[in-house]
């Protein structure tokens, strides 16, 4: 049986690119983005979008969090269930959606590795899961949730061309 560190560490160089910690740190943290707090009560609270008569709804164990649309409730309930508090949101919606299935993609082929890797043991395979859970938490956090207010270009001169 091979050792926990070395599981967690084949299963993130399989993943290459799609470690979630890396697109949120090479994709997201690069674009304009604005910081979002997530009201997790526990790290295994569970994680549901709701659709109701107001709208969209992320329902994180007990508590209810609106969202403006479908997107950014998919792109918010891959941090929630990691268990990541505060993160970054891109100001531009036209690229949430792209960025919630490149985020919903890499967390279930992570949730198979696991089992491709600990398919043997059930033990084995809640707690690989839990440590890799830890590490996207962990690398998230350092990352950082971004600015609370979008970063804007200031530039208003218009320029006649004569």
């Amino acid at each position: 049986m091979v050792s926990f560190t070395h599981a967690v560490e084949e299963i993130k160089s399989e993943l290459g690119a799609m470690w979630l910690p890396r697109i949120y740190r090479e994709r997201i943290l690069l674009m304009r983005t604005r910081s979002h707090h997530l009201n997790i009560p526990s790290k295994k609270a569970s994680v549901e979008i709701q659709h109701t008569l107001l709208g969209v709804e992320l329902k994180i164990g007990r508590n209810r969090q609106s969202c403006p649309d479908l997107a950014t409730a998919r792109y918010l309930a891959v941090f929630a269930r990691a268990g990541c508090a505060d993160v970054a949101v891109p100001y531009d919606i036209s690229r949430i959606s792209s960025l919630a299935d490149e985020l919903e993609s890499a967390w279930h082929r992570m949730l198979l590795l696991v089992e491709r890797v600990a398919a043997d043991s059930k033990n084995f395979r809640s707690r690989l899961r839990n440590l890799l859970i830890n590490d996207v938490r962990r690398e998230i956090s350092e990352a950082g949730a971004g600015r609370v207010i979008p970063q804007f270009n200031q530039n208003t001169k218009q320029r006649r061309n004569s």
